[in-house]
């Protein structure tokens, strides 16, 4: 055989180990994960906040240690820009008001609510309406021309309390609404810059501690007995198209973390406080849906709500465009 020939069968054989070499390279890890048992880990983007969640305790119990499905926090982002970054993608995954989830896609986004979120109870209510301790404010009757603290437009702040307006005969085009993070609502109301502030868990739990110097007038719960009170979470349709699985094992611990939330009141509330910085006597919490399935009724009280508001025709958007319980293994049907 002539040298050149040697030599090219010889590059022939170092190319071929190579690639070989390469491929071991390339499959090792996949091969590997399956050996161990080790999945490829989807993460969502998620927003952070002062806000009692289902997705910050599920982390902190460490449920999403093993999983196959992780949040990735994306930092803090204002109450009012959850819905429109999860319709653009920035997020897969945000826990908003149901009327948000609504407005939106009957605007045409392609995102739908997936698991229940929080419930509203007596002892637990969505939230609270609070005006200073000196205020001459005791009731609903009281609201007329009043400025409200809310911590965004086009929610349960804003279409529940004029609801309540007009079911007491008031007129709510007479009211003020001005934003702010709920841990902030303290600051203006005991400033004057508002006349009543309405706030969520965790950060209700601090006004009402602090009687000195705010008043609890009354709760969601008192208003229409919690029926407006879900806040669901809601996730991104290219990230459900794409990561089916992720969404159900999500829903899975969602629904675990409920569970533990419920039944570990206590432990559930001394964690989100040791999250946020919060003393455990100034923290409230939720409640939530124990199997996350999403419940019709909720979800037509708002789009009821939304009609009559004028922001939707009658119609123009069904039940099963915004929701979904497919991913939920509770799902029987």
């Amino acid at each position: 055989m002539k040298q050149s020939q040697k030599t090219t069968r010889g590059i022939g054989y170092v190319v071929l180990f190579l690639l070989a070499f390469a491929g071991v390279g390339v499959f090792a890890p996949a091969a590997l994960a399956a050996e161990t048992g080790k999945r490829e880990v989807v993460e969502f983007n998620y927003p952070e906040w002062v806000y009692y969640d289902l997705i910050y305790l599920a982390d902190d119990l460490g449920y999403f240690k093993d999983a196959g499905v992780r949040p990735k926090y994306a930092g803090r982002i204002a109450a009012g820009q959850m819905i429109p970054s999860l319709v653009n993608g920035n997020l897969d995954v945000v826990t908003r008001h149901t009327p948000l989830v609504i407005a939106a896609i009957a605007s045409g986004a392609d995102i739908a609510i997936f698991a229940s979120g929080s419930m509203s109870t007596e002892k637990n209510p969505h939230m609270k309406y609070f005006v200073r301790a000196d205020s001459d404010i005791s009731s609903v009757e009281d609201f007329n021309g009043k400025t409200l603290g809310i911590n965004s437009f086009g929610a349960c702040s804003e279409f529940v309390t004029k609801k309540y307006l007009l079911d007491n005969g008031l007129d709510p085009a007479s009211l003020k609404m001005t934003t702010a993070p709920d841990d902030q609502q303290e600051v203006p109301l005991l400033r004057g810059d508002t006349d009543v502030a309405i706030i969520h868990p965790l950060a209700s739990g601090r006004a009402t501690a602090n009687t000195k110097d705010f008043k609890l007038l009354f709760s969601d719960y008192n208003i229409d007995g919690g029926l407006s009170g879900m806040c669901p979470y809601s996730v991104n349709g290219n990230f459900l198209k794409e990561h089916p699985e992720a969404v159900t094992e999500l829903t899975e611990i969602l629904s675990r973390a409920a569970k533990w939330n419920n039944e570990h009141p206590e432990e559930a509330r001394a964690l989100m406080a040791k999250r946020f910085g919060f003393k455990l006597e100034e923290a409230e919490m939720f409640e939530f849906y124990p199997d996350q399935l999403v419940p019709t009724p909720e979800i037509q009280y708002w789009i009821d709500r939304l009609v009559a508001e004028k922001k939707l025709t009658e119609g123009q958007v069904a039940l099963e465009q915004i929701f979904t319980n497919k991913y939920n293994p509770a799902n029987k049907n």
